[in-house]
C-alpha cells in the first residue's frame, strides 16, 4: 500500500517539476518575444511566473523538505550568541596587529638571509 501511494506521489512530483519549468520557459519566452513591450511589465510577468514556479516547486517532497531545511537553518542561526562590536573591534586590532608584526619579522629575515647570501657568494661587498 506505501509502495503505491509513493509511486503516485513522485509520478505527481514529476509532473510539478514539468509543470514549473514550463511555467519559466513561458515566462522567458515571453520576456523576448514581446521585446517590443515595456520593460517593466514583462520583467513583473516574468517574476510572478517565477513565483509561480516557486510555489508548485514547494509543493513537491524535494520541495518541502528544501523548506524544512532552510527553517531548520533559520533556528540554528537565532541560537548563535553574536559577537558584540567592542569584541569585533578588538579581535579585528589584534588579527590586524599580528600580521603587520608577522610581516615586519619576514621582512627582517628576509634581510638578514640577503645579506647572508651576499656575504658568502662575494657580491655586494
Amino acid at each position: 500500500m506505501t509502495t503505491s501511494v509513493e509511486s503516485v506521489e513522485s509520478r505527481l512530483d514529476g509532473l510539478k517539476w514539468a509543470g514549473a519549468l514550463l511555467l519559466v520557459a513561458v515566462g522567458i519566452g515571453g520576456f523576448y518575444y514581446f521585446a517590443g513591450h515595456s520593460l517593466l511589465l514583462r520583467v513583473l510577468v516574468l517574476l510572478l511566473l517565477g513565483g509561480g514556479a516557486v510555489a508548485v516547486l514547494l509543493r513537491t517532497t524535494q520541495g518541502r523538505s528544501a523548506w524544512d531545511f532552510f527553517g531548520d537553518a533559520r533556528t540554528e542561526v537565532r541560537k548563535v550568541v553574536w559577537p558584540s562590536r567592542k569584541e569585533t573591534v578588538q579581535t579585528t586590532s589584534i588579527v590586524i596587529a599580528m600580521v603587520a608584526a608577522v610581516a615586519v619579522f619576514l621582512w627582517l629575515l628576509d634581510m638578514v638571509l640577503a645579506w647572508a647570501i651576499k656575504a658568502l657568494i662575494g657580491h655586494g661587498g
